[in-house]
């Protein structure tokens, strides 16, 4: 869609890039292509729109954001936007049918999409890792030869948290990791994902915030 690549080309970039600035570690590390799975840190109303920045041109078309349908589609432009400009794979946290609950990611998976995927659930604290839920897990139960790429984001919790309107300019640091693959073993899989995200996080050497 045309649209979506000149609103990321010429607005959303260049505000990410100028504006709030980002240190990027490991940009290599992102897929090519897919089917693939980024998960990262979820602090912020900016961090779908700064991963989503960190593909060029066509494969902007390619990456597709988890997002909850109840969060989302409640207003009409909202919704819009959301499935027509950010491409979002609407999850409804309560359907029907719990066998529909991933429906619409495996067929983003299928056509070799990009999948951003925020494994803490709803925004967390601003720069504190909230406890990993286990969805992932259950969802790449069914594609386990899915790579898993893990991003950590620095900074975006004071730029636009939870509960605030207010942009406040502040750099981004982004630690992109090595990609791995599901586990069977739901323990020992959430315990390496909770170890790569940590690991990623404890590169920089961040203070706490006040």
């Amino acid at each position: 869609m045309i649209v979506r690549w000149l609103f990321f080309t010429f607005i959303i970039r260049p505000f990410i890039t100028i504006i709030l600035g980002l240190n990027v570690r490991r940009i290599e590390n992102l897929p090519e292509k897919g089917p693939a799975v980024i998960v990262a840190n979820h602090n912020s109303h900016l961090d779908t729109l700064v991963l989503m920045t960190l593909f060029q041109g066509r494969k902007i078309h390619q990456i597709r954001p988890i997002a909850a349908v109840d969060y989302f589609l409640k207003n009409k432009f909202i919704a819009w936007f959301a499935l027509n400009i950010i491409h979002i794979i609407p999850l409804d946290r309560k359907p029907k049918r719990r066998e529909r609950l991933f429906k619409g990611v495996y067929e983003a998976l299928d056509q070799n999409h990009i999948v951003i995927l925020f494994p803490e659930g709803s925004r967390g604290e601003p720069e504190q890792v909230a406890k990993l839920k286990s969805g992932i897990f259950y969802l790449l139960k069914e594609r386990p030869d899915v790579p898993i790429y893990p991003v950590f984001m620095h900074g975006l919790g004071k730029s636009l948290p939870k509960g605030e309107r207010v942009f406040v300019p502040f750099f981004c640091d982004v630690f992109i990791g090595e990609p791995f693959k599901w586990k069977s073993n739901k323990r020992e899989f959430m315990n390496n994902l909770e170890e790569k995200m940590n690991g990623l996080a404890a590169e920089g050497s961040f203070p706490k915030w006040d």
